[in-house]
C-alpha cells in the first residue's frame, strides 16, 4: 500500500512539473512565467527521475530495444537539431538530446559486458564439479 501511494505521488508531481512548464506560458507573464516553468521542469526532472529507478520502469528503461531507440533517435535529433535550429536554441537543444543518445549508448556497453560475464559465470556453473578437486579430505574444493 505505501508503494501504491508513493508511486501516485510521484506520478502526481510529475505530471503537475510538466503542466506548470508546459502552461506557464499561457497563464502568467514574466518573471512569474520564469519562475513557474523552470520550477516545473526542476520538479518534473526529480520526480521522474525518482520514478525511473523504480522496477518496472527500470527494467523497461534497461531493455536492449529501448535503449537502441533511445541511442538511434535522440542521436538523430540531436544532429538534426544543430542544422534545423538557429543559435543558443540549436546548441542547447543539439547538446541535450546528445546527451541522452551518450547515455543510452553508454548503457548498450555497459549491458554487453554484464552480459558476457554472466555467460560465462553460467559456463562456469554448467560444468558442475568438474573443476573441482579432492585434497586429502573427501569434499571438493576449487582448483
Amino acid at each position: 500500500m505505501k508503494s501504491l501511494l508513493s508511486s501516485i505521488v510521484l506520478w502526481s508531481l510529475f505530471l503537475v512539473g510538466l503542466s506548470a512548464t508546459v502552461a506557464s506560458g499561457a497563464v502568467l507573464d514574466g518573471t512569474q512565467k520564469d519562475v513557474t516553468t523552470y520550477g516545473g521542469i526542476a520538479l518534473s526532472l526529480v520526480a521522474g527521475s525518482r520514478i525511473a529507478k523504480k522496477d518496472p520502469i527500470k527494467s523497461f528503461l534497461s531493455s536492449r530495444p529501448v535503449l537502441w531507440f533511445l541511442f538511434l533517435f535522440n542521436g538523430v535529433v540531436a544532429a538534426a537539431a544543430g542544422f534545423a535550429l538557429d543559435g543558443v536554441q540549436g546548441i542547447t537543444a543539439a547538446a541535450g538530446m546528445g546527451l541522452v543518445s551518450l547515455g543510452a549508448g553508454f548503457g548498450l556497453l555497459q549491458n554487453r559486458g554484464t552480459r558476457s560475464r554472466a555467460t560465462e559465470n553460467h559456463g562456469m556453473r554448467s560444468r558442475g564439479t568438474q573443476g573441482l578437486e579432492t585434497q586429502g579430505r573427501g569434499t571438493p574444493t576449487p582448483a
